[in-house]
């Protein structure tokens, strides 16, 4: 049964009801197997009164995750376009005798290549995680492990590519500083990084959040049972 009572405080419907799945797991493998196959005076086995008692909690978690997973998939699509163009956009352009960028050497426009790509495998990585979320089927064994998988690994996927795409955007830019503004580069970088800094101070929390509920495990039992 889902009761009031929560010692351990889970944020969000869905990471509550991965919390309640937990539960009815280590309960499960604790009984006899032919516990779970009897019936109450209801004629109701322990696992359909399991699934009554939180059905509520799966339509509030599905409907949670699908908010969720719909404003990081906008976030990622935005970020895959940007880091796609970057990608095909070469800084100084190419020399005309080999075909050879401009600034091939350089550890700027090495970091700017590389950078732009982690962005943009990043970012369909963490589309295509979302995108399974909004697709699923949200039945309450989802919620166990798949669920919430998914989206931690979307949005692990999601925060290395909004790293990386501004790594992308400093590096690319430092050509245009590196001359006469030289000096002025680091505080203009460091105030671009500003809105990434606010973002990730209020992302952070959910990611943690979700990150503690996943890997951590029930309370187990303090006493050994004698044989």
């Amino acid at each position: 049964m889902l009761s009031n009572y929560q010692p351990w405080h889970i944020p969000g419907a869905a990471l509550q009801m991965q919390w309640e799945m937990k539960w009815y797991k280590y309960v499960k493998n604790s009984m006899p197997p032919h516990f779970f196959s009897h019936h109450n005076n209801k004629e109701l086995t322990p696992k359909e009164i399991f699934t009554e008692a939180h059905s509520d909690l799966v339509k509030r978690g599905g409907k949670w995750l699908n908010s969720t997973s719909t404003s990081c998939s906008l976030v990622a699509t935005l970020i895959a376009t940007v880091a796609f163009a970057t990608s095909a956009t070469v800084p100084g352009s190419f020399n005309e005798k080999n075909g050879e960028p401009n600034f091939a050497h350089q550890s700027a426009f090495e970091l700017f290549a590389v950078s732009s790509l982690i962005a943009l495998c990043c970012s369909v990585t963490s589309l295509v995680m979302f995108l399974a979320i909004l697709t699923s089927r949200h039945q309450e064994d989802d919620f166990h492990e798949d669920l919430p998988q998914k989206l931690l690994f979307g949005l692990t996927a999601l925060f290395i590519s909004i790293a990386a795409i501004l790594v992308s955007f400093c590096a690319g830019h430092f050509f245009v500083l590196k001359d006469e503004l030289k000096r002025a580069a680091l505080p203009v970088y460091a105030v671009f990084c500003l809105p990434i800094s606010f973002f990730a101070k209020v992302q952070f929390p959910l990611y943690f959040d979700i990150l503690w509920a996943t890997f951590r495990k029930v309370p187990q039992r303090s006493y050994k049972v004698a044989l």
